[in-house]
């Protein structure tokens, strides 16, 4: 990896020497299925041709620089017409161009590259289900040049033009529209400007569904947009395209309504593809996304939610990013912090989901609080040295603190001027590239607020400040002053200027937790007293940030915690209840409150929550307070608790209800006796019953899962159930299925498949992994300490990042959550001071994590 590398002075140098005036790309894919073009080593990978022509201009003459290319193989470069020696100029990684005139030039790399299994670059999958082999592209944010030619960095943005060659029965799209087919040769129109990371290919014999959206602005003017859907073959039959379209259209008509500035790219693709490793990518005309968002069985109204967010996240970037573009990965958040929000924003404000902010509140900004809290924490405005920084920094900071902080933004300056600002920087800046300042100073102009001072604290500084409410009062029971006490860690010690509105909430005559009166103030240094409540009857409990104005670690006074312990299941509004959870599990993180009592508080109120993504969120982070923060001397017995709680709960749900799937879901994953694996097994096979649940087969291997994982089904009945489902969901269910079973024997398969090899496919390393790390296997596990970190700068130097990712997250031996392990984990980074610093950065951010837990468990082992 290191020589694959690009920093930033590196890109800094290239751009102001290069401008880059279009692409040409030719592209011949029949390979895939074994056609003609299948040009590669007998051991080596299999390949496709890949023919690139560069139009470029060099500012001064004399000057070198390098192209971009990761492939197995040249087979000749000319530049200006002159044969290159591809031995002497292709280093693997890189493509030296010295000496160039000042000028115009145009370089022609015809190269043979690599189908990947990783999710990087060409991805190939072939469906086990009918053979059939799929195509797709995924860049973000540097392999567009493991497929061709490039100048890989995004301010170097430049028009591309397509042409793919395919077996004659499939299908391919681009980011720009299809110009003509000819005998399996595909020719697209000419994209705008865009940069490299966000061109795409989807190739095969896809599902394709059309529609099309119009639109008529003021000036009589009408804008049509064709759109697109596709997926597998396999899943036609589970894909719900008219929802996609529906909040496709939605999301178009918001856009438009409040940017002011016309959908930039012409059509609107969306590929739903295999094996993918993020939640979906930009590209601009032919957006991808992980199928998974095709959903085989019955899910809750939060997935269907979770997909929308997704469609108009990625929807917002056609404005914000790919429209206009960050210079370099520093400003990242330029893009994928407005994304997150405008995703929210768009759909609280356009489609069926209307209290999305409720799914953000709870859900989306405890990603942000947990890696705002770890060692390797960082402003918004990221020191992004090389691209191993960059793949590292698509963060909770970069997408949900970035978002909590617009969110802040908007209650500072105001919906019009945050809005106008969007407005103006679109069309100041359309097609280009910018920086953090480019947008302080359009929302300078639309606020008439100076933003250095918020940028420095908001965007320029990293770190969770914590809001404490203090409240005095008077004989009658009236308050006479409340303040705000603000803090932050000593490692980031900024306080920060915060809008919030502080609620105060009693019961009222039917026993319900309701607010009586609030308050909007700015917080800001370590106290401020809120004026306006002064006076008020002596609340039950005071609710800091209520509404979710602002980004913090809530807290309690103790009358308010006291009340939460007794009441909180009795708090009607459903944003106040989620931020009171979402508080209570930080306290819980924190160590300040014991993890068996955010238990207890679970098996209490959890059963009358209403909204089902609060819920579904109370259950992962129960299930994170038994097996990491729980002391271990009481795991057992809570996880006895929890799985009485769970069953008795989904006992009691209405028959056919998401809550009881939510909750049949939660059993499953927290069964831990005879009795439990007894009901499970039944449930598989028809002899037990639980009124109005269907078990469809996605719910089928939910319920296998834990049976295998403690050796109630044995190797036949993982077999017999992917005979039951012998797709590509099957299989990976399947692989992780044979991964989890409670044997040393199967550890060691487990471990050598994914270490030792590199055979499998992204979606199946991430698989093998989930399935070797169970918690009920502690011991088993323990014999991998000392092998994780004599294997992971190997790994690390000899696989691609995303594997090397999921290998050293996924395998960190965080189940052996002891001092020794903390100890070897030390022992690693003071050994290794000259390791990759991403390698270092996941071990310190895994090393955190089991610090956090041990803290945990000798605050739970004292209650």
């Amino acid at each position: 990896m290191p020589g694959e590398n690009l920093t930033r002075d590196e890109a800094r140098e290239r751009a102001e020497l290069l401008t880059v005036d279009g692409y040409d790309v030719a592209l011949d894919v029949r390979s895939a299925t074994g056609g003609p073009g299948r040009d590669e080593p007998a051991e080596g990978p299999l390949t496709f041709r890949s023919v690139t022509t560069i139009r470029f201009r060099a500012a001064r003459g004399g000057a070198s620089t390098f192209a971009d290319l990761i492939a197995p193989s040249v087979n000749a470069v000319t530049l200006d017409g002159t044969e290159l020696d591809p031995a002497a100029v292709f280093d693997g990684a890189r493509i030296a161009l010295a000496d160039l005139a000042e000028g115009e030039h145009v370089l022609v790399v015809d190269a043979q590259c690599a189908y990947s299994r990783t999710g990087e670059g060409m991805h190939r999958f072939v469906d086990p289900e009918d053979g059939e082999v799929y195509l797709y592209t995924q860049y973000e944010p540097a392999d567009a040049r493991r497929v061709f030619a490039n100048f890989e960095q995004p301010d170097l943005k430049a028009p591309y033009r397509f042409r793919v060659t395919a077996p004659a029965e499939w299908t391919v799209w681009s980011n720009g529209a299809e110009e003509s087919r000819e005998g399996g040769v595909w020719r697209f129109a000419e994209t705008e400007p865009i940069s490299t990371y966000i061109t795409a290919v989807v190739a095969g014999p896809y599902h394709y569904v059309t529609d099309s959206y119009s639109r008529t602005f003021e000036d009589g003017t009408t804008l049509e947009i064709p759109l697109g859907a596709m997926c597998r073959k396999g899943l036609a039959k589970h894909f719900d395209a008219d929802d996609v379209f529906l909040i496709t259209k939605q999301g178009l008509d918001f856009f438009h309504e409040h940017f002011d500035y016309p959908y930039p790219f012409g059509k609107y693709d969306q590929a739903f593809v295999p094996e993918y490793n993020l939640g979906a990518m930009e590209n601009p005309g032919c957006v991808t996304f992980r199928e998974e968002y095709i959903f085989r069985g019955r899910v809750t109204q939060a997935a269907y939610e979770g997909r929308a967010n997704v469609i108009l996240h990625e929807m917002a970037h056609m404005w914000f990013g790919d429209l206009v573009t960050m210079r370099w990965w520093d400003d990242l958040w330029l893009k994928e912090s407005f994304a997150d929000f405008m995703g929210v924003f768009a759909m609280t404000g356009a489609t069926r989901f209307e209290d999305g902010w409720i799914t953000f509140a709870n859900n989306r900004k405890s990603w942000a609080y947990r890696a705002d809290q770890l060692p390797s924490t960082h402003p918004i405005t990221a020191d992004i040295r090389d691209l191993e920084d960059a793949k590292l920094n698509f963060d909770g900071i970069t997408y949900a603190k970035g978002a909590s902080v617009l969110k802040q933004l908007v209650a500072y300056v105001g919906r019009d001027a945050f809005l106008e600002g969007a407005r103006r920087y679109f069309k100041k800046h359309a097609y280009g590239n910018t920086r953090l300042g480019d947008l302080l100073s359009v929302l300078s102009e639309t606020s008439g607020r100076d933003m250095t001072a918020w940028s420095r604290s908001w965007l320029q500084t990293a770190g969770v400040n914590s809001l404490t409410p203090v409240a005095t009062y008077d004989a009658a029971g009236r308050i006479t002053e409340l303040a705000v006490l603000q803090e932050a860690a000593e490692s980031h010690p900024e306080l920060r200027p915060h809008r919030v509105a502080v609620g105060l909430y009693s019961r009222n005559t039917e026993g319900e937790l309701v607010r009586y009166a609030r308050a909007e103030a700015d917080v800001s240094g370590p106290r401020t007293v809120i004026g306006e409540l002064a006076g008020a009857e002596r609340p039950e409990l005071i609710l800091v940030n209520d509404d979710d104005l602002t980004y913090c670690k809530v807290r309690f006074d103790e009358v308010s915690l006291a009340t939460l312990r007794t009441h909180l299941g009795d708090i009607t509004d459903p944003l106040a209840r989620a931020l009171c959870w979402s508080a209570l599990w930080n306290l819980t993180r924190d160590g300040l409150m014991p993890a068996r009592d955010f238990v207890s508080l679970v098996l209490a109120f959890a059963g009358r929550e209403t909204d089902i993504g609060v819920l579904q969120m109370l259950h992962a982070w129960t299930r994170t307070a038994l097996v990491h923060y729980a002391a271990p001397a009481w795991r057992e017995e809570g996880g006895r608790a929890l799985a009485e709680g769970a069953l008795g709960e989904l006992r009691l749900a209405e028959p056919g209800s998401e809550h009881q799937l939510a909750w049949a879901r939660f059993f499953a994953s927290v069964a831990a006796s005879d009795a439990d694996f007894q009901l499970l097994s039944g449930l598989l096979d028809s002899t037990a019953r639980i009124d109005g649940l269907d078990v469809d087969q996605e719910l089928r291997w939910t319920f296998l899962s834990p049976l295998v994982a403690h050796g109630a089904a044995d190797e036949a009945a993982v077999d017999a159930e992917l005979a039951r489902d012998d797709t590509a969901s099957g299989r990976r269910h399947h692989v992780r299925g044979l991964a989890s079973r409670p044997s040393a024997e199967v550890k060691a398969r487990a471990w050598a498949d994914v270490v030792e090899s590199d055979v499998l496919s992204n979606a199946l390393v991430e698989a093998t992994i989930a399935g070797f790390a169970q918690s009920s296997q502690r011991e088993l596990l323990a014999p991998y300490t000392q092998r994780y970190f004599e294997a992971i700068e190997r790994v690390w130097a000899e696989r691609s990042i995303q594997i090397g990712m999921a290998v050293v997250k996924g395998l960190f031996p965080s189940l052996q959550d002891d001092p020794a392990t903390l100890e070897a984990t030390d022992a690693w980074l003071e050994s290794r001071p000259d390791a990759a610093p991403a390698l270092r950065r996941l071990v310190l951010e895994a090393r955190d994590d089991l610090a956090r837990g041990l803290r945990a468990q000798a605050a739970d082992s004292v209650a």
